[in-house]
């Protein structure tokens, strides 16, 4: 055995590995704006789906509010005739 370091043939870490992470990186931003994007299109579908359910829930509950609210033919009669008998 010798008493003399042994260089290792590999290059530091840094010098290694700076050009794959460089790329990943990058790649790793693209990857999650594109994903964001989508994720807030969707959003917006949503949105506007929902949107339209609700509406139709709205005027669903108007017409049966109002339908009841409606005096009917026979409550109208009815009152005529009470107020011409007294």
């Amino acid at each position: 055995m010798s008493n003399q370091p042994t260089h290792s043939h590999r290059f530091p870490t840094f010098r290694r590995l700076w050009k794959p992470t460089v790329v990943t990186g990058a790649g790793g931003t693209a990857v999650a704006i594109w994903f964001d994007e989508i994720v807030m299109f969707g959003e917006e579908i949503l949105a506007l789906i929902f949107l339209s359910i609700l509406a139709g829930v709205i005027y669903l509950l108007d017409i049966f509010i109002f339908k009841f609210h409606i005096p009917r033919r026979e409550d109208i009669k009815n009152s005529n005739d009470r107020g011409a008998k007294k």
